[in-house]
């Protein structure tokens, strides 16, 4: 799918050394707490490689989220550079942030957030309606998407027609439908059942597998931790330790 959108060169995909799409170099990231500052990620140095299915691990306040948040362009470093795709988050407009969520980068939520009104079908594609994609090309895109999430069946549905499991399908579907480099999945099995959890696992295995796309996690659920391929622990900002796993659970059907 071609970038229609952003009407120049500007979002010329910078090809990077080893294909680090993402590096983190010294970041720090303090909230205004009280009359004080909250430090909520203190020195962060991290890289990430094109492909690689990734968590983020560590209890509740170690610094998850907000990372995400940074590497999704939703914020950006009080110190330090945050390098996305060959772009400084720091130095970004709100327009260039923007274009870079809006083409490059998928979320996925603990919450699904589908739009109630609106059918399944509707709500993959609203991802693309930002993008100046023909009707045609919009259908064909969200089928394929639907179809990689096993829904294309259901896709006339509403939401509220939906398990718990097949609405984070939808999620997952909508966050791939533009076919981005980066997914960023916060939370997603934390209100799952184990059985649908690693439907949902292995259906992220396999478009990781297929597409190239590098998934990143934030998570504290033991049952992402098996599929991952890397494991950085947080602990109160901090990176704690960073495992390259070799496991035979994150191939799907094993």
């Amino acid at each position: 799918m071609q970038d229609r959108d952003s009407g120049s060169c500007w979002f010329t995909i910078i090809k990077m050394e080893k294909e680090y799409i993402i590096e983190l170099k010294n970041v720090v990231k303090r909230f205004p707490v009280g009359d004080g500052l909250f430090t909520a990620l203190n020195q962060i140095d991290l890289r990430f490689e094109k492909g690689e299915f990734s968590g983020l691990v560590g209890p509740s306040g170690s610094g998850k989220t907000t990372l995400l948040n940074i590497i999704g362009s939703l914020d950006s470093p009080t110190e330090g550079n945050a390098l996305v795709l060959g772009k400084d988050i720091s130095k970004l407009t709100h327009k260039e942030s923007a274009l870079l969520r809006n083409h490059h980068i998928g979320f996925i939520f603990q919450v699904v957030n589908l739009l109630p009104v609106y059918t399944i079908f509707e709500n993959v594609e609203f991802a693309l309606l930002l993008q100046k994609y023909t009707a045609s090309e919009r259908k064909k895109a969200v089928m394929e998407a639907l179809e990689w999430v096993g829904l294309e069946k259901i896709a006339d549905k509403k939401p509220d027609k939906l398990s718990g499991g097949e609405g984070q399908r939808v999620a997952i579907a909508r966050a791939m439908v533009k076919r981005p480099e980066i997914l960023l999945a916060d939370e997603p099995t934390a209100n799952l059942d184990a059985a649908n959890a690693h439907a949902i696992l292995q259906t992220m295995v396999k478009l990781n597998q297929e597409l190239n796309t590098t998934f990143i996690f934030s998570t504290h659920d033991e049952k992402v931790m098996k599929y991952l391929n890397r494991i950085i622990h947080l602990r109160d900002g901090k990176v704690e330790s960073d495992d390259l796993i070799k496991s035979k659970e994150n191939v799907p059907g094993t």
